[in-house]
């Protein structure tokens, strides 16, 4: 895996990835304190509005961004987002209302959905080779691990010096750093895959692929599992330590780094388990076993039978099973992908699995306001919902080889090469995709030979 570092590129890139990671940590848990500072007993509610503001962003400009972004220059583009979201952060402690904080988030998080995508879409060009790319998911991955782990405890043991404001300004820091850094790196130009259709077909291309792939349909509902968990440690740890607990601000932060603790943990013991394995029964284990973290976590909140190791227990398995579902996505959409569709892909995963957030951000948020047990009882149903309906959606069977019959491409089509004609159309098996020739996925009765 460590061996992509090797290129000088790619390890810029991955340094500036991991910088500006970090940095958006340390700004995670102290837009939470703000909030608390700002609203009080309302900062559930504030926080889960923010956050929501921050997947609206998501959903909406990341397929735009990814349809364009092979027609501007790459490097400038990735520089400039990193040099907006550092002027966005350095303004955040100087807020005195509540707007501002809406205003601010949207601004920072629309800067974050430009780059992440095309930071994504910039990665294939660097290490061209399948297993190169697939190495560069998996430290991808590692990274957010990372993240989560690292960040809080930073933040914890930065908080017993400093106020929770000059977080921002570590963050402004770690975007400015990761600027340059991918100022430093030379990237080549986007090759620009032609599609039929104007710009709402390039825009809606990478979702309509995933939506028609049923293992990425399974996954989705994967992703509203994790979100549905996910709002519950990101919304309301800080209203539950500070106010049910009587923590302080180091302890939110532990708290949260057990979090990353368990996903840290699974996410570097997954790659000894065979990948089969770990799509097929790993994924719908993770997916019950959230929603089961979850309403022992509810009982807990109604019978007031916990305490803060006990939250920090919870935490972390919440953390193991949210990271086999994250860790195996990179791989079933890179299996469910051509090459050439590979960023538009990506996008559609990054953009759809955000709409899950953009459900569970307010609705926790909300309802923690009011009441901490109902919001877990809420976000409990969710997630068994969730998991209940990716069972349903999982294939039976899901061998890459499928045969397909083309009714549509002309004899002469160089893709029909081995194919043999049928009474329906032409005929043959191979690794099924969707793509501009394959637009459905095949029913199970076609692909028997």
């Amino acid at each position: 895996m460590w061996d992509v570092l090797r290129n000088r590129a790619y390890r810029r890139l991955f340094t500036a990835q991991v910088i500006a990671l970090l940095g958006t940590g340390l700004a995670t848990v102290a837009l939470g304190l703000l909030a608390y500072d700002l609203a009080a007993g309302d900062a559930s509610a504030v926080l889960g509005t923010a956050l929501a503001i921050k997947m609206v962003a998501y959903v909406v400009i990341a397929p735009v961004v990814t349809a364009l972004a092979d027609r501007v220059p790459r490097r400038a583009l990735l520089v400039a987002m990193d040099l907006a979201r550092a002027g966005v952060v350095s303004a955040l402690p100087l807020v005195e209302q509540v707007w501002q904080v809406y205003v601010l988030v949207f601004v920072l998080q629309a800067a974050s959905a430009t780059f992440t995508p095309a930071f994504q879409a910039t990665v294939p060009q660097i290490l061209p080779h399948r297993d190169d790319y697939t190495r560069a998911l998996s430290l991808s991955r590692l990274a957010y691990d990372l993240e989560s782990l690292v960040s809080p405890v930073l933040a914890a043991g930065l908080l017993a010096l400093v106020p929770y404001g000059r977080l921002f300004t570590g963050t402004g820091i770690g975007f400015v750093a990761s600027a340059l850094l991918v100022a430093s790196v030379v990237i080549p130009r986007p090759e620009v895959v032609e599609r039929p259709g104007g710009v709402f077909a390039r825009t809606t291309y990478g979702l309509r692929l995933y939506l028609a792939t049923p293992r990425l349909r399974a996954l989705l509902a994967w992703h509203m599992a994790v979100a549905a968990a996910g709002a519950v440690v990101v919304v309301d740890t800080v209203g539950l330590v500070r106010d049910h607990l009587r923590g302080d601000d180091t302890d939110v932060a532990v708290t949260l780094g057990a979090y990353g603790a368990g996903s840290m943990v699974v996410a570097l013991l997954l790659p000894r388990i065979p990948e089969n394995r770990t799509d097929r029964r790993l994924l719908p284990g993770a997916a019950f076993g959230l929603a089961a973290t979850l309403l022992v976590l509810t009982v807990g909140l109604a019978f007031g039978a916990w305490s803060r190791p006990t939250l920090a227990a919870l935490w972390t398995l919440l953390g193991a099973f949210t990271a086999v579902v994250l860790t195996s996505a990179g791989r079933l959409v890179r299996r469910s992908a051509a090459p050439a569709d590979l960023p538009a892909a990506f996008a559609a995963q990054f953009s759809l699995s955000h709409a899950c957030w953009l459900i569970t951000y307010p609705v926790v948020g909300w309802l923690a306001a009011t009441s901490s047990t109902i919001a877990a009882a809420t976000a409990t149903g969710i997630a068994a919902a969730a998991a209940i309906t990716a069972a349903v959606l999982q294939p039976a069977e899901d061998p890459p080889a499928l045969a397909h019959t083309h009714v549509d491409l002309s004899a002469d089509d160089p893709h029909l090469a081995d194919a043999h004609p049928t009474a329906h159309g032409h005929r043959h098996t191979h690794d099924y995709v969707i793509d501009h020739r394959h637009r459905r996925w095949p029913k199970p009765a076609a692909n028997r030979s």
